[in-house]
């Protein structure tokens, strides 16, 4: 059986090792959890397990795209680089 805090689903955790997770999926009836670390790793643990976790709530993690394993080129763009031959000059349709 699992101790308080009980486990919720969406909810964010931080346990003994300090990595943050959120719990993916709950079964009552097994008394188990099934937990996504932030990287994407998924974990199956049981109400023992979960109170030797020593297990706190915690806020979500700003930035997202942890576990979707996703990086800049696969945007289809460059956003470091300055393309001044795409830039126009809003004056340049003036006569002088």
């Amino acid at each position: 059986m699992f101790e308080e805090p009980r486990p919720a689903v969406g909810q964010w955790y931080r346990g003994a090792t300090g990595e943050a997770f959120e719990v993916v999926a709950l079964d009552e009836d097994e008394g188990t959890a099934e937990i996504q670390y932030f990287d994407g790793a998924l974990e199956e643990i049981d109400g023992d397990i979960w109170s030797e976790y020593g297990v706190q709530p915690v806020a979500p993690p700003e930035d997202w795209s942890g576990s979707l394993d996703i990086v800049l080129e696969d945007y289809g763009v460059d956003l470091e680089r300055v393309r001044p031959d795409d830039w126009r000059d809003p004056l340049e349709m003036l006569e002088r």
